[in-house]
């Protein structure tokens, strides 16, 4: 039996001014779990994602759970924003948590210890290492009981222990049957539990 799509695009079209389209009638249909979206270099992967975040607008419809995305439905964050350098993690929680009606302290808390942050929870975020930075935006991210989570490339710069505190994140999220995760990934790290692959084609 084929699970109803929880996320769904229909007819997505985009393109940056003067340049061709990136997204001509794009047409995605995900049910609920982890998938992993793949693609070339200039493919739109994180285009695509700003675009289901709402920071970029094209035309088609995106519906979750049969409608538009509401606010507070998708967590979506660029660990690379200088808007968050001036803020400690537990800073960014608090600014982020006021958009996410769902939030979870308890688990944002278990993210930041999993992902070894505890220690550097006095520095701001231009203090931090990519990496570290990056691990703050997942806590939150993981941690908004939205029901889209989107992102990109998680395990850049993360190290070992952090990746398996990650996979064991998604794996939790993949069982629980509430939500897409959308995770821009090279490759399948191993113990993820698996959903659908969307390749993007090369404009």
């Amino acid at each position: 039996m084929t699970e109803a799509p929880l996320l769904q695009v229909d007819g997505l079209q985009f393109h940056f001014d003067g340049l061709p389209p990136l997204f001509s009638g794009l047409c995605v249909a995900l049910p609920a779990g982890v998938h992993r979206l793949d693609g070339e270099s200039g493919s739109g992967k994180t285009t695509l994602l700003q675009l289901l975040a709402g920071r970029l607008q094209g035309r088609g419809r995106i519906t979750l759970g049969g409608e538009p995305p509401a606010a507070g439905q998708v967590a979506w964050v660029d660990a690379r924003d200088d808007a968050y350098d001036a803020l400690t993690p537990e800073a960014l929680m608090q600014q982020l948590r006021s958009h996410w009606p769902a939030f979870d302290t308890a688990a944002w808390q278990r993210h930041i210890d999993g992902f070894g942050l505890g220690p550097h929870g006095f520095k701001t975020l231009h203090m931090l290492s990519a990496g570290m930075r990056r691990k703050a935006a997942l806590a939150a991210v993981l941690a908004s009981g939205c029901p889209l989570l989107l992102l990109d490339e998680p395990t850049a710069g993360l190290d070992g222990p952090s990746t398996a505190h990650l996979v064991a994140a998604l794996n939790q999220l993949h069982g629980a049957g509430r939500s897409v995760a959308l995770v821009v990934l090279g490759h399948w790290p191993a113990g993820l539990q698996q959903g659908r692959t969307l390749a993007l084609p090369t404009a």
